[in-house]
């Protein structure tokens, strides 16, 4: 079990260091470099021995492989991802409206909308010049979505409030005729707006991740929903032994809240075009391979509400602090079974650490992970884990220090054979 105060200052920044998918990339890149792995070219020839990483776009793949390891040897992967929810830079960002200068934005995956008002955000993620060459950006505080005053909808308070993704979310950075989003964020970059010839930008909260409550116990940080995941798999990764009977592989997809279909996503080729170099065997002993894997998909989950225990199941209520969850769906929208509840058990036994078992009330449909898509893909048992948190999808949520430090001891006995 990692020293709690210690590892969530080391989650708080890798958080700050993250405010996009390529940023969270680029930060896990940066963290294995700094361990001793070595960073491998998808487009050339590559041994597939020792402690190595792989990046495609805003995701990674990385890997312990036991110089003993052969073309049947089993993987353990943790799987996550990198993005969150948010909204999008649209083309021709900048938009002038009132004497107000507003940049355009998309919805990207499934916010709480109305978390995002009134928040000082900044914009961040890759731009790629005439000449193919990529370079993130970050903007620090620079945006806001100014909620209307109450003056003006004395309503509000008792019909609720209710936000138009197209007419209400378009955040403010300035007032006058001049100003340019694409040349701030240019700027930033040390590139000329005219340089740039595409761009993947997204919005992220720009206040640091912090403790408080009793004892600070709470943690309250943006982008938790995945990158609690992704750096539990880091840190259990880089701990993981050298001899094991198994590839310890740590996965991390990008738009996993768009569904996963894409080349960099769950859904994509990814992962199967990683291990398969990995093996290095046949497609018969890559099968056998798969036969003998586990992957753990690590995604946060749903603590009991306080205000609202009804949208809960009546028996099956986790509590943040009563350690990591195991996810179970009956229609398979976690890929838990029976097995893997007892592999989780195993794990979290081994780690010393509590855990706790969650299931949708079954008139609150649950959503969905990585997880049945590892599974439908690569044919690779898999089960569904996380650390509890309230707010979920919010531009700031909320957990317990105590299950996120025990998700990443979980995790450290699972890739050590539990």
């Amino acid at each position: 079990m990692p020293d709690p105060a210690d590892h969530i200052a080391d989650l708080a920044d890798f958080i700050t260091a993250s405010p996009s998918s390529y940023h969270a990339a680029a930060e896990v890149a940066r963290r294995l470099d700094a361990a001793g792995f070595t960073r491998l070219d998808e487009a050339a020839g590559w041994e597939p021995s020792g402690r190595s990483y792989v990046v495609r776009d805003g995701a990674v793949v990385a890997w312990v492989r036991p110089r003993t390891a052969g073309p049947t040897t089993p993987f353990r992967i943790l799987g996550a991802h990198t993005d969150s929810p948010g909204f999008k830079l649209k083309p021709h960002p900048t938009i002038t409206a009132h004497g107000w200068l507003q940049a355009g934005v998309e919805v990207y995956g499934g916010p709480l909308l109305n978390s995002w008002l009134d928040r000082e955000l900044e914009l961040a993620g890759r731009l790629v010049d005439r000449h193919g060459r990529e370079h993130l950006t970050r903007t620090g505080p620079f945006l806001r979505i100014p909620q209307l005053a109450i003056h003006l909808d004395r309503t509000v308070n008792d019909k609720g409030l209710a936000l138009d993704p197209q007419r209400h979310t378009a955040p403010v950075f300035g007032v006058g005729p001049q100003g340019d989003v694409l040349a701030r964020l240019a700027e930033d970059a040390g590139l000329r707006a005219e340089d740039v010839a595409g761009y993947d930008i997204l919005t992220a909260d720009t206040q640091a991740p912090r403790r408080f409550g009793l004892d600070d116990s709470l943690l309250a940080a943006g982008r938790m929903d995945n990158l609690l995941s992704v750096h539990a798999g880091l840190v259990a990764l880089v701990g993981a032994p050298d001899d094991a009977a198994h590839v310890s592989v740590l996965a991390a997809f990008d738009h996993e809240e768009l569904g996963s279909e894409s080349r960099s996503g769950a859904s994509g080729p990814f992962l199967d075009d990683v291990l398969t170099r990995l093996s290095g065997g046949t497609q018969e002993e890559l099968r056998r391979a798969y036969a003998g894997s586990w992957c753990l998909s690590a995604d946060t989950g749903h603590g009991i509400h306080p205000n609202y225990p009804e949208r809960h199941d009546p028996v099956n209520r986790p509590t943040l602090g009563g350690g990591p969850l195991l996810k179970i769906n009956a229609k398979q929208r976690y890929a838990t079974d029976a097995h893997g509840a007892a592999l989780w058990a195993r794990a979290c036994e081994a780690a010393g650490v509590p855990w706790q078992e969650f299931v949708s009330n079954n008139a609150v449909p649950c959503g969905s992970t990585i997880g049945p898509l590892t599974a439908t893909r690569l044919g690779i048992r898999t089960v569904d884990v996380g650390v509890p948190l309230l707010s979920m999808h919010s531009a700031r949520e909320l957990a317990h220090v105590d299950d996120v430090a025990a998700l990443t001891a979980a995790t450290g006995a699972f890739f050590a054979g539990a």
